[in-house]
């Protein structure tokens, strides 16, 4: 047993406590059932507290010089570093990530953890100039005050990270509120490693929570200006409502139904690789996974036949073993609502090319063939190991079913040359799109997020800090101004 995963406490008011709800949640291994972890579940009123917390230590954090802040936040890098196989380790454990995925999880949080570790300097103020005679104008950069960050189960600790490490290093109080199923990786260790960066107690407070019992407390309670989620369209439009009511800002990174356009003069080899990556790295449980390949019909029979042989040789289980590159999907529900849809869209007229086989949570990769843009699994984000490849004899024509989907989060153009890709993918509404590649890309330094009911707002870089802060005119008057009165 490492260190990290005894981890089953709460993290509020600077304390590892229980939490205050009668209930204990069994945070098991999607993989094999196993138990993980018992932790018992935070309350309404230990939310609450984690806010206040927040708030009365965000005052003092403010007021610490941005050196000391860089500083923890490479202290924080460091520790990653240096701790990088017991992370992988839980990772691995309590998501069913395969340890390829754990260790790029692992990497993006140390490169947004550093390119926070450069927000304190970059939260100066401007001077303007002013239509008054003897007036100055100053435009302040200043944190939000606490931001409440709620972070799904598939990246769980990069997921959290992306949003803690930017709202602290830009001065705030941060309360992160884990999924339960993840909530070591996803928020635990995330406090642990801050506590050990040297970050002040009662800052970061991390909330394990079932929203059955704490309902919209979390979003609702005066003290946040900002909810940073990450997760499902429903949930996100349920939380953009709070939040218009209460005046917050709403930073959602939402879901999406990510095609992935291969024209005519495509390299089908390459496109077969980003492909087969795109679509069932993590099993499929990205929000930026390729949902759905629309082929040029011309080289459409030889893009299937390569993709199935390509995706038939793909090695599934357990996840601790390095050589498997599908683990497990995160529970049974998952599986059911996968198998549910499969089902569906057979009805509606999809063919299965490749048949999955279902062990346990384990699903092996499906393909499915359709005509149309209609069938239920083309309709549907997978969030599991699906793909519907579908054919289209025009340009226009394969745009517009890549566009045809209320979600525009993430997509892939493959071209014959960049320049065509690039014309293509600026026709496409998403808010990435990728030419030549597969559709999953994160990076620090680069606006991550996406349109129509993808979410709302930008992560990553120059980007974040705008989310996680305000600006502030504060104006002197020099000389004595002249009135009409």
């Amino acid at each position: 047993m490492t260190a990290y995963n005894k981890l089953n406490l709460q993290y509020i008011s600077g304390e590892w406590r229980e939490g205050n709800s009668v209930t204990t949640y069994d945070n098991k291994n999607p993989f094999n059932d196993e138990i993980v972890a018992q932790i018992k579940l935070a309350s309404k009123e230990d939310i609450h507290e984690a806010y206040i917390s927040a708030e009365k230590a965000q005052l003092s954090w403010e007021k610490v010089s941005a050196f000391e802040k860089a500083d923890i936040m490479e202290n924080a890098v460091s520790i990653m570093k240096a701790r990088r196989e017991e992370i992988c380790e839980i990772i691995i454990k309590e998501t069913g990530s395969t340890y390829a995925k754990a260790n790029v999880e692992l990497d993006f949080c140390i490169a947004i953890t550093r390119e926070a570790a450069s927000f304190p300097m970059r939260m100066g103020a401007e001077m303007v100039p002013s239509l008054v005679p003897g007036k100055e104008n100053r435009v302040y950069r200043r944190p939000v005050g606490v931001v409440g960050v709620i972070s799904p189960f598939n990246f769980p600790m990069y997921l959290s990270i992306r949003s803690v490490a930017p709202a602290l290093a830009t001065g705030n109080g941060v309360v992160l509120k884990p999924d339960e199923q993840t909530a070591i990786s996803g928020g635990l260790m995330v406090a642990k490693i801050f506590e050990e960066a040297g970050l002040p107690k009662d800052l970061l407070n991390v909330v394990v929570a079932s929203i059955s019992e704490i309902g919209d407390s979390l979003t609702e309670n005066p003290i946040p200006r900002v909810i940073s989620f990450t997760g499902s369209t429903p949930a996100g439009l349920h939380i953009a409502q709070i939040c218009s009511r209460t005046m917050k800002k709403a930073a959602l990174e939402l879901g999406g139904n990510n095609p992935m356009l291969v024209l005519e003069d495509a390299d089908v080899d390459r496109a077969v690789k980003s492909a087969v990556y795109g679509k069932f790295f993590h099993s499929g449980q990205i929000c930026m996974a390729i949902n759905r390949i629309i082929v040029h019909e011309s080289i459409y029979e030889t893009f299937l036949d390569k993709f199935v042989e390509a995706a038939k040789k793909l090695k599934v289980g357990d996840p601790s073993d390095h050589e498997n590159v599908i683990g497990p999907v995160i529970n049974r529900r998952a599986v059911e609502r996968i198998t549910a849809t499969i089902e569906e869209a057979k009805k509606e007229g999809a063919t299965v090319v490749l048949e999955g086989k279902v062990e346990g949570n384990t699903i092996s990769p499906y393909i499915l063939t359709s005509v149309t843009n209609d069938v239920a699994t083309a309709r549907s984000e997978m969030f599991g190991p699906v793909a519907t490849v579908i054919p289209f004899k025009t340009e226009q024509e394969g745009i517009d079913i890549a566009n045809d989907t209320p979600y525009g989060l993430s997509a892939a153009v493959y071209a014959g040359s960049i320049e065509k890709g690039v014309e293509v993918a600026k026709q496409i509404v998403s808010g990435m799109v990728h030419v030549n590649d597969q559709s999953v890309h994160d990076e620090p330094l680069i606006a991550f997020g996406g349109e129509k009911m993808s979410g709302l707002g930008r992560f990553g870089g120059k980007w974040s800090l705008e989310e996680f802060t305000t600006m502030q005119w504060i104006s002197t008057q020099n000389t004595t101004r002249e009135y009409p009165f």
